[in-house]
């Protein structure tokens, strides 16, 4: 029940993801006292949600450390809880990220063959939509993190994009082999050598990635949340611009009249709660994170994402996927010993 308008707009928005998954059902952790007459007054969730009553929550400024340690009875631990039992499908919040990464891999842990968990995220480009991983979960990054960083954004782009066959590039300062830290140049080569059915595009640099380049960004989580807020601000500057062109003269309002329309689906592409749930990939179960300062409309897309990840076997064919990797990697590492 985390976010700055919990319980509000998880409510809100479980209405709203039902009416496009009416297959959905619910079970929501947090104060019944205040989830109830929420619930009540959306009649159709009534019979399909199930409470979980507790007062204790994970705040926004609590470190991870001390929400594994105080938050065993909190909302957010109780659902993530639930995941492990197979209680639930999968786990949407929009509380503290460092809690819900913390206590997703103490509880979930990671599946075989993945040594960290990663954040990933779609954006808006030229040529429709792009994942990118990680965006902000591991500051340093070696080799073997970005290829398995690659195939997870590849399963992820498979499921949740439905692209049959997504493309990969390794964000780099240059598209040249020589550039680059080694731990980029070394997952360029696994990549390239590997016997996964991955479209490996090579190197892609900082104006690749709202081109539209490739479907699927992989990065380290510094560089990754570098890109990504200076991509937000970027669009909140142009937005901000063009508003202010638009007051500038009579017939820059009426110009603006003229072009209302366009202007609204230019709007409507753009929107962040079209693109609203980070997924934390790589962990033994479904955890999406809202952003959480969303409405009702935001929270209903992360709830999609997690209701289609579930509905594509996200888990079973990443697993799958990992199994192939380390078959093409130890042949590799028995040469090296």
């Amino acid at each position: 029940m985390g976010g700055d308008r919990a319980p509000q707009i998880v409510v809100d928005g479980a209405a709203l993801a039902r009416e496009r998954y009416p297959e959905l059902r619910y079970l929501m952790f947090g104060d019944k006292k205040q989830l109830t007459p929420l619930l009540d007054a959306h009649p159709e969730l009534v019979e399909i949600t199930t409470i979980y009553h507790t007062d204790s929550v994970i705040l926004n400024e609590d470190k991870p450390s001390t929400a594994l340690r105080s938050g065993r009875d909190s909302s957010m631990r109780l659902a993530i809880n639930a995941v492990r039992e197979g209680q639930a499908a999968a786990v949407v919040s929009a509380g503290n990220t460092g809690a819900l990464m913390g206590m997703a891999k103490f509880v979930l842990k990671t599946l075989p063959g993945i040594a960290r968990p990663a954040i990933a995220g779609i954006i808006p480009t030229a040529r429709g939509e792009t994942a990118m991983l990680d965006l902000g979960a591991n500051v340093q990054c070696d080799a073997e993190n970005l290829v398995q960083f690659a195939v997870m954004g590849e399963v992820f782009a498979r499921t949740v994009l439905d692209l049959q066959r997504p493309s990969i590039g390794l964000l780099n300062i240059g598209v040249e082999d020589m550039k680059g830290v080694e731990a980029v140049r070394e997952a360029a080569t696994i990549l390239r050598e590997t016997t996964l059915p991955i479209v490996f595009k090579g190197f892609i640099e900082g104006n690749d990635i709202t081109a539209g380049t490739v479907d699927v960004v992989v990065t380290d989580g510094f560089t990754g949340n570098v890109a990504l807020k200076t991509a937000e601000g970027t669009a909140s500057l142009y937005a901000n611009f063009l508003r202010e062109a638009f007051k500038s003269s009579w017939m820059s309002k009426l110009g603006y009249l003229l072009a209302k329309n366009s202007m609204q689906t230019l709007r409507t592409r753009f929107d962040p709660r079209r693109y609203n749930g980070a997924m934390l990939l790589g962990l033994n179960g479904i955890v999406v994170k809202s952003h959480g300062g969303t409405d009702k409309v935001g929270f209903s897309n992360a709830i999609g994402v997690a209701v289609e990840m579930t509905k594509h076997g996200f888990i079973e064919k990443m697993t799958d996927d990992f199994n192939s990797l380390q078959t093409d990697l130890n042949p590799q590492k028995e040469v090296a010993g």
